[in-house]
């Protein structure tokens, strides 16, 4: 721990429950210190939040009555989140003014909120660019600016918004920007709006690597939902993300498990926003074992105690499988991803293999898990191509019938079949080659 830094600073640590920092939150405090602008890309898990948050209480000045730090984080969720967790800073600083400021919030009330300026802001860069253009929230006294998930904030386009406040500021205030990803479209902006920033990236953190198992799980002929309700006595989660590619999924999951009286909530961007804070902050105090979510969910919110994470099928973005996954396994506790593929998810499996992830292959029948091979994007290809091939021979249409000319349709059919076990055993041939070449290496 760095000693160098305020009484408040440390017990605001302690509060949080380090005995010592990470690697990020220490070399971020560093450069904070000396007022330089900075950018932090860390992976997810690594103590980001912090990593900005000691910082703020190190540098705060609670007898000033204006404001002094505003955070901006990408969705509503996440600033929620945040703000929950900015409220531990009242146990050193009992008296400190922290808003939140985000999108379905009473906008009436915000503006009245704010008449007596808080120290600390935290909002979506939306309603950030909204109160500041209607001169509700003053920002010429802001001496500190965190951009929390750039690359979010990129990605769902409110860097515009972020863009305009900073191009009416009067002065320059220190600017954090913190981010898993350095995307090319983030530059322009960091250029610009950055002094000379001081750049941090964690690439491998042995104190974070994650212990994730990735199990895959074949629907055969079910559906996503109805796959994951045969697997849900097989494990008993701590807490468990259910992962699903849209809204209509995400609803068609969450009433499964309801039906089944499990414990579930349900967080997708469709829902009022009401009905979404009351279902993460039931969440954030354990009333959920299971949530059913869209990836609204999978990008940067911190919940502990995630031991499983279920994806149904993969995102078109594979990206976010690797957020998904994220979500359990955090600072080196183990974790569980089951992944529920269909045929359409076989080339992403094979990408995400190619990216380094181990899955294993597992079946759930009869209260027993089993292992199950998992077939190849490659091998589905040549077994569909197969496959017609039989049916193209056995509704031919017949211009002339011939002697003999089912013995011959027969034999054709053998043939196709034989080339199909050949398939089959050249597959095997070059699987069992990989494995020998692997456990050759491991020796």
């Amino acid at each position: 721990m760095i000693n160098d830094i305020k009484p408040q600073t440390k017990a605001f640590i302690s509060a949080c429950g380090f005995e010592k920092l990470t690697t990020v939150q220490s070399e971020c405090l560093k450069i904070a210190k000396k007022g330089e602008d900075l950018v932090a890309i860390s992976p997810t898990g690594t103590g980001k939040t912090h990593a900005f948050l000691i910082p703020i209480v190190e540098k705060i000045d609670p007898t000033k009555e204006r404001t002094q730090v505003i955070i901006s984080s990408p969705t509503r969720e996440l600033a929620l989140q945040l703000y929950e967790v900015c409220k531990t800073i009242k146990e050193v600083y009992p008296k400190i003014r922290i808003k939140l400021l985000s999108g379905g919030s009473d906008n009436k009330r915000l503006k009245e909120a704010l008449q007596k300026e808080p120290q600390i802001v935290i909002g979506t860069p939306g309603r950030l660019r909204d109160l500041y253009e209607s001169s509700d929230l003053r920002v010429d006294h802001t001496e500190l600016f965190v951009i929390d998930e750039a690359d979010m904030t990129l990605e769902f386009g409110f860097l515009e918004d972020i863009d305009k406040i900073f191009s009416k500021m009067v002065a320059h205030p220190q600017v954090m920007c913190f981010s898993a990803t350095m995307p090319e479209g983030l530059r322009p902006f960091i250029k610009k709006y950055l002094e000379n920033p001081k750049v941090i990236e964690i690439k491998d953190n042995a104190e974070f690597d994650p212990d994730i198992k990735h199990i895959l799980i074949s629907c055969r002929h079910q559906s996503y939902e109805e796959a994951l309700v045969s697997i849900m006595s097989g494990f008993k989660p701590y807490t468990c993300l259910v992962f699903a590619n849209d809204r209509k999924e995400c609803e068609k999951a969450y009433e499964k498990l309801k039906a089944a009286h499990l414990s579930v909530g349900m967080l997708h961007g469709g829902m009022p926003q009401r009905e979404r804070k009351r279902t993460l902050k039931a969440l954030m105090r354990h009333e959920y074992t299971y949530l059913v979510a869209t990836d609204i969910a999978a990008r940067g919110l911190d919940i502990k105690g995630v031991s499983h994470v279920v994806s149904l099928g993969l995102p078109s973005d594979l990206s976010f499988y690797i957020h998904r996954s994220g979500r359990t396994g955090r600072s080196s506790r183990s974790g569980t991803c089951f992944l529920l593929y269909s045929d359409a998810d076989l080339k992403g499996i094979e990408a995400l293999k190619g990216k380094g992830i181990v899955f294993e292959g597992k079946s759930y029948k009869n209260g027993v898990w089993k292992d199950a091979k998992v077939r190849t994007h490659t091998q589905k290809r040549e077994v569909v191509a197969l496959e017609k091939e039989i049916a193209k021979t056995l509704y031919r249409k017949k211009e002339k019938v011939k002697p003999n000319y089912k013995k011959k349709k027969t034999q054709a059919i053998e043939k196709i079949m034989r080339k199909r076990r050949q398939t089959f055993i050249r597959q095997k041939i070059k699987e069992e080659k990989k494995e020998r070449y692997r456990a050759k290496a491991k020796q």
